[in-house]
């Protein structure tokens, strides 16, 4: 299939969109409430958070691309439109719920939730096209740890 630079350029900035939209929600809290709360001796530092999730977005943008080149052949394009815009709100819907209400127990809920899209929405662009299900991989286990830490941090504080 031949190479649609716009189109590419526009499946990357959604992710990055819903990111950015994200941490306009955590910026409210990282320097002050997150910083009070007890967490497991695995947390990261905070300067890895940026980089990981802007590398995740892009991946998750140029998976959508692959997808959207093949948009004409989905059987199910409303489905997988629908699982795939899902997936980001519940996305950008951790942060809010975590940083910015501070809800930490609501936000694990959700993060399970967020995580059983994900793989759901990687196994739909699989059947579509196996390297744009593959580019979620990362995706699945960085939530997949978030996850892991969302609980830590609920249990010790």
């Amino acid at each position: 299939m031949k190479f649609n630079p716009i189109a590419f350029v526009v499946n990357i900035a959604i992710p990055l969109a819903i990111g950015a939209l994200g941490a306009f929600f955590t910026a409210s809290s990282v320097k002050t409430w997150y910083i009070t709360l007890a967490k497991p001796s695995f947390n990261p530092p905070n300067s890895i958070f940026a980089p990981v999730w802007t590398t995740l977005y892009i991946i998750i943008g140029i998976a959508a691309y692959l997808v959207w080149q093949k948009r004409h052949t989905i059987k199910q394009l409303p489905r997988t439109i629908a699982i795939y815009l899902i997936q980001l709100i519940l996305n950008l819907m951790w942060s809010f719920i975590f940083f910015y209400t501070r809800q930490i127990g609501v936000a694990l809920f959700e993060i399970i939730f967020l995580l059983l899209v994900v793989i759901i929405n990687a196994i739909m662009f699989y059947k579509i096209d196996k390297t744009a299900g593959l580019l979620f991989i990362p995706y699945i286990l960085w939530v997949s740890f978030a996850t892991v830490l969302t609980y830590n941090i609920f249990i010790l504080n």
